[in-house]
């Protein structure tokens, strides 16, 4: 059972920025540099000092990866439920609201068909500035919705993660969903249909348990933070301190967790060559 209910579709955008974002100058999370954001911007949202990559809005990474004009979005009304009325320091209905009124958008995913250099693709975006691309309900049923439609159109799937795991909110709800979208993807591998999973930075949690390490082939953004429980929890827990740039896309490499670094401005370059090669 999914606990979401259905509501009007509303137009979806990127996030806005916040004021302290409108200034000239960044620090850049990776180097720690200031940075010109003129410049940033310029280069893709990549540090020109170190090759960090910024996080990018759902609207700029769908510009980035697929035709213009081609994107045609899924499942846009899809909304969370409250069935364990949960409270924090809020409760989750208000928290939900908020961050759906912050985004634009009704949960933290994104899904949807284009074209990637006029082939046809099934591609889901999470979106980070939406409780953290949190997985609930909602984002795992638009993920396995997309996929059946993929799989009905027999094109590849596209995914993009930026989350810190599993919505805690939503408590066993939301872990269901690591088993549910495993599933999906499963059904692709049986019907031979690629997917080619994106990770940016941060992805943890259980979306790295899960969906976001099950692609037939896995590409990372260069210096991104993958994971399951972030390095200054594990080293809390086993009293030792860890390798230098542990749980950075570079690490991951290099220990055979993932199969490639792509550059931002390279990225539609490759996973068209991928697609066609598929």
């Amino acid at each position: 059972m999914a606990w979401f209910k259905k509501d009007k579709p509303t137009e979806s955008g990127s996030p806005p920025r916040s004021k302290s974002s409108e200034g000239m100058w960044l620090k850049c999370n990776h180097c720690r540099e200031i940075v010109y954001r003129k410049e940033v911007d310029r280069n893709n949202k990549v540090c020109p000092k170190c090759d960090y990559h910024f996080p990018i809005s759902v609207t700029e990474r769908i510009g980035l990866l697929i035709d213009l004009g081609t994107f045609k979005e899924w499942d846009v009304g899809l909304e969370a439920e409250d069935p364990l009325n949960f409270h924090d320091t809020k409760p989750y209905r208000e928290r939900v609201k908020a961050h759906q009124e912050k985004t634009g958008r009704k949960d933290a995913l994104v899904s949807g068909e284009g074209l990637v250099n006029g082939r046809r693709v099934v591609l889901c975006v999470f979106d980070f500035s939406f409780m953290g691309g949190s997985m609930g309900s909602v984002v795992g049923e638009k993920l396995c919705r997309a996929i059946d439609r993929a799989l009905a159109l027999k094109v590849p799937v596209i995914l993009v993660t930026a989350s810190g795991g599993a919505r805690m909110q939503e408590g066993i709800l939301s872990l269901m969903q690591m088993a549910k979208t495993s599933s999906a993807v499963a059904k692709l591998g049986e019907a031979k249909l690629p997917f080619i999973s994106i990770l940016s930075d941060p992805t943890f949690g259980g979306v790295t348990a899960s969906v976001a390490m099950l692609g037939d082939v896995i590409i990372a953004e260069p210096k991104a933070l993958i994971g399951f429980a972030g390095p200054r929890v594990i080293e809390q827990t086993i009293k030792q301190q860890l390798p230098d740039q542990f749980q950075r896309a570079e690490f991951l490499l290099e220990h055979g967790m993932i199969d490639m670094i792509v550059e931002r401005k390279r990225l539609k370059e490759t996973v068209g060559t991928l697609v066609n090669h598929f």
